[in-house]
């Protein structure tokens, strides 16, 4: 039987940014210099494939500092911990290395200088998500407010409005936050908004891709976990920019094939947390039902790599 045509569209930059990366590199390189086990305080990244895997080599993944041995490294994952979290540690004399992104640990950094110049400080986030909760950590109870959404700020309740500061989540998505971030100015016109976008690069880049690719394809897949925030904006923007069907999915095994019968064209991309191996399986699975023509929609080229702690580079 001969396969129905299909053009699959593969967005790029997609996958992994360097964030990630040096994060699953810091609990491989903490096995490697410490033998196994290595504990994680939380996911390292947001990806079950990529947990699986780091498990299945010795790294123990536990949600609090308390569900840790004091004799055993543990790594603080890619999403930021509040001050607390490192402090605690130190305090037992555990050996801990943090794999904050370096991109978010810079809106810790910003956050601290607006606090110590005397500014109170709204944070643009996702409730509960580890990143909001370890930005919001970096400063005492009370000292930054969460807004999710336009009508947030309208009823937030602020110390001073002539002396507010505002950063953001890294992993939004920029049409959303440019709706709040108006609310926000024009409520407390005095507000100091980061120097360059908080949002990162790697979150910017993928949504453009999936904003040029969406209106040419029948339907979209975005490769992630349902945890991952960055994966399930980039959904949202695949359907705001015109694709019919977006959906998330971890695996090829979890593709709906019956919403997909009849489509032409297919977009394909993946959140900055799912690994190529994940997005190459999905579309090995296309192959198998039609006859694929691949093309790329390259909207940016990624060439940031970023250092792993010395702890690290240097000998045990």
């Amino acid at each position: 039987m001969t396969k129905p045509p299909l053009t699959l569209y593969l967005a790029a930059p997609r996958g992994f940014c360097a964030g990630v990366d040096r994060a699953i590199k810091i609990v491989e390189m903490a096995l490697e210099k410490w033998g196994a086990p290595v504990y994680v305080r939380h996911e390292i990244v947001h990806n079950k494939y990529v947990v699986d895997d780091l498990r299945a080599k010795g790294a123990v993944f536990v949600e609090e500092l308390d569900d840790c041995p004091d004799d055993r490294p543990v790594i603080f994952s890619a999403h930021g911990v509040a001050k607390s979290v490192p402090a605690a540690a130190q305090a037992r004399e555990m050996i801990y290395v943090d794999a904050t992104c370096p991109l978010v640990s810079k809106v810790h950094i910003e956050a601290q200088r607006h606090a110590e110049n005397g500014l109170q400080m709204i944070m643009i986030g996702h409730a509960g998500h580890p990143e909001t909760i370890g930005t919001m950590g970096q400063l005492p109870a009370g000292e930054v407010l969460l807004v999710e959404t336009p009508a947030d700020v309208a009823r937030v309740q602020v110390r001073d409005p002539s002396k507010l500061a505002f950063v953001t989540q890294t992993t939004l998505s920029v049409d959303d936050t440019i709706d709040i971030v108006a609310a926000l100015k024009d409520r407390f016109p005095a507000i100091v908004g980061p120097h360059k976008e908080d949002i990162c690069y790697a979150t910017t880049n993928r949504q453009e891709a999936v904003k040029a690719m969406a209106p040419q394809c029948d339907a979209m897949l975005v490769v992630g976990a349902p945890n991952s925030s960055n994966s399930k904006r980039l959904v949202e923007v695949g359907a705001r920019a015109g694709c019919a069907y977006a959906q998330l999915v971890q695996r090829a095994t979890d593709i709906d094939w019956r919403a997909l019968e009849g489509i032409a064209s297919m977009g394909i991309t993946a959140g900055a947390s799912a690994p190529e191996v994940l997005i190459n399986e999905v579309v090995d699975a296309f192959r198998d039902r039609y006859d694929v023509t691949v093309e790329m929609v390259v909207t940016a080229e990624e060439n940031v790599e970023f250092k792993v702690p010395r702890v690290l580079r240097e000998p045990a």
